[in-house]
């Protein structure tokens, strides 16, 4: 294997580059309505379009919760982690841009040998920077 590529669901791919954009940094070289390509550094993320809403109100769901894959309550479900550089001062700049959910996140030495830290993106899906030790 050579490299993976987190994909993580989204109810508005727009919103969703604004967000990535603005707040991580992130460049987007390619977008269309429904799938947006995010990287910054050596970093890749993939934006997919969760906006599917005819499930919502069918009386048939308990039966068959999944129709097109794409249903918007799978937005915000999905999580990844990327590696950085200067933990600390990744920290204080997630800090400034408003991206940390939880005003007692810190960073945090893990037993696996890892200083890291969480947000969470507009949709609330789990971004873990983290720093090896």
């Amino acid at each position: 294997m050579i490299k993976s590529i987190p994909a993580l669901p989204v109810i508005n791919i727009e919103r969703a580059i604004e967000f990535y954009h603005a707040k991580l940094c992130f460049a987007i070289p390619y977008h269309d309505t429904g799938f947006a390509k995010l990287i910054r550094d050596e970093v890749e993320l993939h934006l997919w379009a969760a906006s599917d809403e005819s499930w919502n109100g069918n009386s048939s769901l308990a039966a068959s919760p999944i129709k097109s894959g794409a249903e918007s309550f799978l937005a915000g479900t999905a999580s990844c982690r990327i590696q950085v550089q200067g933990i600390e001062e990744w920290y204080e700049e997630c800090k400034r841009q408003g991206v940390i959910y939880n005003p007692d996140t810190v960073v945090q030495c893990q037993p696996w040998r890892t200083k890291e830290f969480s947000v969470l993106d507009l949709h609330r899906n789990l971004i873990t920077f983290y720093e090896l030790i």
